[in-house]
């Protein structure tokens, strides 16, 4: 072992703590500020001056937006940033302090957030997705500034953004703000993979008008719950529809070759009723939908629509009351770092110095807020991070070891970006 895995090991169980203290804070969307403050603490002690940087509530105008769900009125953006910006290189690392709910607690074996270490994993909602991120490049400046005063020869902006999980609008403002840098380094749960890139995603609510009355006389009502049955089945058959052009070539994107069904519509909210004696009113279907390359978010939006048309012309009540779609959340673009480009192979070497091999380079059938720098802000970007379980899932975890084997790779690559000269 040498002098940084040393150093790193040695840091790792003040790692560990700092992740458990972010894991304990519930920073559900809209709920950020409690844990962005306490790693406010780290980056500072770290030496890191911070900023708070508020979110535009016309955001959501912005046309690489996604549709806010709510006020951004005391959120914000964490910002901490070291060195000298004007003449070395500058580097963003971005993760993410906004983690989606975990209400169905009787599926997870402890309370999803009270960290709970178990046979080497960190269980806990956040703990991979994406806590241990943070924690991941803390150790690896840690190890850095204890062995090698003044290896920063250029600035590093830490960003710590909101609402990853729904809409990237914590990224975006951050980057219209002008916290950009030569590149973008997101601490992601990727197994200890390079992410190179991601999939266009929309979300959109359906609402379905019924007829409601009592269950006595159900059979004069409409049950928008039943009436939603072929609205779901549209869907499933448009998901079946783009995987299989994907698959014979069709409109493919050969980005996501690797990946047999990249085009998942998935319901992931039902809600309908008060009262079992009661014919509900309405019901509502929020989801999310990865859709081709080809078609933009509005188009995407428009196939769905149609999608859920043919089937309401065969119905009586749905021809006459036609579902309602409403766009939320993800407007997301896909997204694909070059696998060539100077990041990759920095990342890699630095991979293989540490572990023997060279890294898997991957795309995945989701997103993340790399799309935002190459997209909107023209700067390579990738992720990299630990290993992870049940991310979005009952009993979420990340693996304690991963987080040190990622460090290990982070310090290398560090160290090596601020080696090279800054290109004029």
């Amino acid at each position: 072992m040498n002098d940084l895995d040393f150093a790193i090991q040695e840091k790792a169980p003040r790692a560990f703590e700092l992740l458990e203290r972010l894991v304990s804070e519930e920073s559900t969307v809209g709920q950020e500020g409690s844990a962005q403050e306490i790693l406010a603490i780290e980056l500072a002690a770290a030496g890191f001056d911070i900023t708070r940087l508020e979110i535009p509530e016309k955001i959501g105008l912005d046309l690489a937006a996604g549709v806010p769900s709510q006020s951004y009125a005391g959120r914000y953006d964490l910002i901490g940033q070291r060195g000298e910006s004007n003449s070395g290189r500058t580097l963003i690392i971005n993760g993410h302090m906004d983690v989606v709910p975990a209400q169905d607690t009787s599926a997870w074996t402890v309370a999803p957030f009270t960290p709970t270490r178990r046979d080497g994993w960190l269980i806990g909602r956040g703990a991979g997705d994406m806590k241990a991120g943070f924690v991941t490049g803390l150790l690896a400046i840690w190890a850095l500034d204890e062995l090698s005063p003044g290896w920063m020869t250029g600035g590093l902006t830490v960003v710590s953004v909101i609402e990853e999980e729904c809409t990237g609008n914590g990224t975006l403002a951050a980057g219209r703000a002008g916290y950009l840098a030569d590149a973008a380094l997101l601490l992601e749960p990727t197994n200890l993979d390079v992410l190179l890139a991601g999939i266009s995603i929309i979300w959109i609510e359906i609402e379905i008008v019924g007829l409601s009355g009592h269950a006595e006389a159900a059979q004069k009502s409409i049950n928008p719950i039943l009436a939603a049955i072929p609205v779901i089945d549209a869907l499933l058959g448009l998901e079946k529809e783009m995987n299989e052009a994907h698959s014979q070539g069709v409109d493919a994107d050969l980005t996501f070759k690797e990946i047999a069904h990249p085009y998942n519509v998935n319901i992931g909210k039902f809600h309908a009723g008060d009262w079992a004696s009661s014919v509900p009113s309405v019901s509502r279907l929020e989801i999310r939908v990865a859709h081709p390359q080809s078609w933009t978010s509005d188009e995407a939006y428009l196939q769905v629509q149609a999608a859920i048309s043919r089937v309401a012309t065969e119905d009586e009540w749905l021809t006459l009351h036609p579902p309602r779609l409403t766009m939320t959340g993800y407007r997301a673009e896909r997204y694909a770092q070059d696998p060539t480009g100077e990041i990759v192979t920095l990342l890699s070497a630095a991979h293989a110095q540490a572990h023997g091999e060279n890294p898997n380079l991957v795309s995945i059938g989701s997103t993340t807020d790399a799309r935002f720098y190459l997209n909107q802000f023209n700067m390579p970007a990738i992720a990299y991070g630990p290993r992870s379980r049940n991310i979005h899932g009952a009993d979420e975890a990340v693996e304690l070891k991963s987080i040190i084997d990622a460090a290990r790779t982070v310090a290398r690559f560090l160290a090596s970006w601020y080696q090279i000269e800054r290109k004029p």
